[in-house]
């Protein structure tokens, strides 16, 4: 009886064909790496059902399909999506967008820079294995340092340089906005400032253009975010610079919010939103800068990934603060061996 009831429950028992399987819908996104970060944007993005194709990859065989397990059981909350994952890099083929998380972890105290070379290594047999099943798509790199990184990336890769780019300082803006908030008794959405340039120990705020609906902090305060500011509002950056190294001394890694930063870039794209986002990006010939790097800049993205370049009216403490961030991505990224 058993042995019956099985054999007739078949799909084609169960159901009637009454037109041809659905198209692919392009939207498929492959996240590199199974650790913290790579598994907070994977479930950020199923989460908030931005993508309803999630490809998982890693080099550990059983951490990735035990993963990949964990979050097919809970498809029943989410939108049904298809959760697949392997070693293997057959898998991620027809990928829109592929985001890189793979790496050698940042230790405590340890600045993003110290990883070059180690990370470097790893994006020289991650990249080309996207590319060859995927030459289409999008990369996102989120490994740190994440600009030198996504150079690395657009070297490796032959892609155009509007189809790389680095979650940058996207979470660095975010975190400044917050700590403004907190301090005006606002929300964060409120408040309109960016982080530039290196994602770590050089990143500029643009403290000339914060304002709350319109209003600059400067034009109340015109001291903002110097050494002579009465109100020490530069604090502020060198909190958003100790950020990620308070939140690794305390837990060990960041994970949540880069995961949700990933999952708002994602959207954008997938959505087409051509949303503007703090992402690294070819700065050459940007603000005057000559040399060959990536640092993050406000951009317009969307489906086709970059399209265009904020140019910001930055005063000249800021404008030599990205210059110098530049030379210091340029001296790293000599001594690289690609």
């Amino acid at each position: 009886m058993i042995h019956n009831i099985t054999k007739m429950c078949t799909k084609d028992a169960l159901f009637s064909m009454i037109s041809e399987p659905a198209a692919e819908t392009g939207n498929k996104v492959t996240v590199v790496g199974v650790g913290a970060v790579g598994m907070a944007c994977a479930f950020s993005i199923l989460s908030q059902g931005i993508s309803n194709d999630v490809c998982l990859v890693d080099v550990v065989t059983d951490k990735v399909m035990g993963e990949m397990m964990d979050l097919q059981h809970g498809s029943l909350f989410m939108n049904n999506p298809k959760i697949t994952a392997s070693s293997d890099y057959s898998i991620t083929a027809g990928s829109k967008l592929c985001i890189i998380t793979a790496g050698v972890r940042q230790k405590e105290g340890e600045s993003r820079l110290n990883l070059v070379q180690r990370n470097t290594d790893v994006l020289k047999f991650i990249i080309p294995n996207l590319i060859k099943y995927s030459p289409d798509t999008m990369l996102l790199v989120v490994s740190n340092p994440c600009d030198i990184l996504t150079y690395v990336a657009w070297k490796l890769s032959g892609l155009p340089k509007h189809r790389v780019f680095g979650s940058g300082t996207n979470l660095d803006t975010s975190r400044f906005r917050f700590l403004i908030s907190q301090r005006l008794g606002i929300s964060p959405t409120s408040v309109h400032g960016w982080i530039i340039g290196e994602h770590g120990d050089s990143s500029v705020p643009v403290w000339s253009g914060v304002n709350v609906a319109g209003v600059r902090l400067k034009e109340v305060n015109p001291a903002i975010g110097t050494e002579n500011d009465p109100e020490k509002w530069k604090q502020i950056h060198q909190d958003v610079i100790a950020a990620a190294y308070e939140v690794i001394k305390l837990k060990g890694y960041t994970s949540w919010a880069i995961g949700l930063s990933v999952a708002s870039i994602t959207q954008t794209i997938l959505k087409n939103g051509n949303n503007v986002h703090a992402l690294s990006t070819y700065v050459k010939g940007e603000h005057g800068l000559e040399h060959e790097v990536f640092l993050s800049l406000p951009v317009v993205l969307g489906e086709i990934g970059i399209s265009h370049i904020v140019t910001q009216k930055l005063n000249s403490s800021e404008h030599e603060a990205i210059l110098k961030s530049a030379t210091v991505m340029a001296e790293v990224q000599k001594d690289i061996s690609l």
